[in-house]
């Protein structure tokens, strides 16, 4: 909530409001364990971000900077706290699951990272969120392969270019293509001794839940039974929704409970239920109320 992009921008605290009030007003809060997180340590952040990288983003907002490295990195006073704030929700929740305390989280936090590149700013993402979890949960005893499975509708460039060529994580992405910021062809499958562990189901404009239901049921579920992850990492950005004014696909909330139904069943199969959750983006307060509530009620097994 400190994160301050500036007025009208649609990466805006109200977001985080707009979340935990329909979970509150649906009843499921009674079923989930809130907890308030500290911030990350620079350690954390620097299993995927270079020192000069997290102290250029801290200097640029100390010097009252609107942004960071591109114009669509928007920040204000406080958004490094906040950064920190958000990486160390991820890490807490690691941390949660791996000790046994939980067995799923949803990290309801801000800003979003999957654009996030190692050294590089962009697409209202700060820092890696979900790179810097996947790589909490290796640093830990018997976690050798982590999968992230991203279906917001922009695809995660930062995410697949930091794990392209480690094929200990497996990246698999449904999202709108062409669209925001370019990069997630189908032919882009990783590279080096990464090759064959990177997934794009790019999805035109247009599409809705029959198109990425399909992918997401023919081509993503089988490659992850394939790897057979030792954790399992969503990067869930509901902006795919039909009310989202950032996109122009026409997915509904029914489409994401149905993904994270199969995530839930992945992590069941092969990583004893681990199963961590991160918002991504979501503009349309209704679209991204109504998609959160159908995640978390399927996260819990009950929807």
């Amino acid at each position: 909530m400190l994160h301050d992009t500036g007025a009208g921008h649609p990466e805006r605290p109200a977001r985080l409001a707009a979340v935990l009030s329909r979970l509150e007003a649906s009843g499921l809060v009674a079923q989930l364990e809130r907890e308030e997180s500290p911030a990350a340590s620079l350690d954390a952040l620097l299993r995927v971000h270079p020192a000069d990288y997290v102290q250029r983003v801290e200097a640029r907002i100390a010097q009252g900077a609107t942004w960071v490295d591109t114009p669509d990195a928007n920040v204000g006073p406080r958004s490094f706290e906040a950064a920190l704030g958000a990486a160390g929700a991820a890490l807490h929740a690691v941390n949660r699951i791996a000790t046994g305390v939980w067995r799923r989280a949803f990290v309801v936090a801000r800003p979003p990272g999957h654009h996030a590149e190692e050294s590089l700013a962009m697409g209202f993402c700060l820092f890696n969120n979900a790179a810097i979890a996947a790589r909490a949960a290796q640093a830990l005893p018997g976690i050798e392969r982590v999968a992230i499975v991203d279906f917001d509708v922009h695809h995660g460039n930062g995410t697949q270019h930091i794990f392209e060529r480690d094929p200990t994580v497996f990246y698999a992405s449904l999202h709108q293509f062409p669209h925001y910021p370019g990069t997630g062809a189908a032919s882009e499958r990783g590279r080096g001794l990464g090759e064959g562990f990177t997934l794009n189901c790019p999805q035109a404009p247009g599409t809705g839940d029959r198109d990425w239901l399909t992918a997401f049921d023919d081509l993503v579920l089988p490659a992850l039974d394939a790897f057979r992850p030792s954790w399992v990492i969503v990067s869930a950005g509901f902006d795919a929704h039909r009310l989202d004014p950032l996109s122009d696909t026409v997915v509904t909330e029914a489409a994401f409970a149905h993904m994270t139904r199969g995530l839930v069943e992945v992590s069941e199969r092969h990583a004893d239920g681990r199963i961590l959750s991160l918002l991504e983006g979501g503009y349309s307060l209704e679209g991204l109320a109504r998609s959160s509530e159908a995640h978390v009620s399927a996260l819990l097994g009950s929807g």
